[in-house]
Formats: structure tokens, C-alpha cells, sequence
């Protein structure tokens, strides 16, 4: 998928998001994750010594750290959310669409951890909060 489908602007989640420049059906391939593949002590290092939240895991001793990806670490968590992150027949994890997604939608996954819930600034964890 071409990245040109994809920008990064202000979002109504946190700070900066990730948008789709036109639009998905559910089950395509939105993008591949790339970025530096890394263990699980190095991401341990770097979620603690560095506070780098931008780490997708993709096994047991494999993770991707997307701090340098200019898109891809701006993809903010949703409760409610339309991406999801899976992993293809040569291993590489894809970025897929698990609804529709229009052109202008911010693209948002769940980070899969249970302590996003006391941060969660998505509308239905807010909803909740009031």
C-alpha cells in the first residue's frame, strides 16, 4: 500500500494522529509495519529507560520499534478502534483496516494492555469517566 494514502494530523484522540488519505474496506491492508526489530530486553530498555511507546510486538522475542517511522508512531489507541496489527505468511506485520474507513478517518488500533484504560481519551472511555 502506498504511503501517500496516509498523513499525519491533529487528532481528537491525543496530540498528532495517523488519517487515511482515502478510503478502506474492512480487511485491507492498510501498510506494512517497518522499523528496527528488536528483543525483548532492548524493548524492556527502551519502554523504561527511554519511555519509547512507539514498540509493536511481534513475537516472543521479537518486537518493531517505530520511533523513526514518520506515520506509523503517530497511530493512536481507540477502544472503539477500525485498525488492527497482524502478521503475514512471510512474518512481516501489516496495519489492516477492520471496518470501513473513510477518506479523513484517523486510523487508531488497541495498544492491547490493560492499564490504557486509566489514560483511554477515546470518546467511548470518556463516556464512561463521566
Amino acid at each position: 500500500m502506498n504511503k501517500n494514502y496516509l498523513k499525519v494530523d491533529k487528532s481528537l484522540v491525543h496530540g498528532k494522529g495517523l488519517f487515511a488519505n482515502t478510503s478502506f474496506k474492512e480487511g485491507d491492508v492498510i501498510v506494512q509495519i517497518t522499523g528496527e526489530v528488536i528483543d525483548s530486553d532492548e524493548c524492556e530498555r527502551r519502554e523504561n529507560e527511554e519511555n519509547n511507546v512507539y514498540i509493536f510486538y511481534k513475537n516472543d522475542n521479537e518486537f518493531i520499534d517505530v520511533s523513526d517511522n514518520s506515520l506509523l508512531k503517530y497511530i493512536n489507541h481507540s477502544c472503539n478502534y477500525n485498525c488492527d496489527v497482524d502478521e503475514d505468511e512471510k512474518g512481516n506485520l501489516l496495519l489492516l483496516a477492520v471496518s470501513t474507513i473513510e477518506s479523513g478517518d484517523e486510523l487508531t488500533i488497541h495498544y492491547g494492555y490493560e492499564e490504557i484504560y486509566r489514560y483511554c481519551a477515546c470518546v467511548s472511555c470518556q463516556n464512561k469517566k463521566n
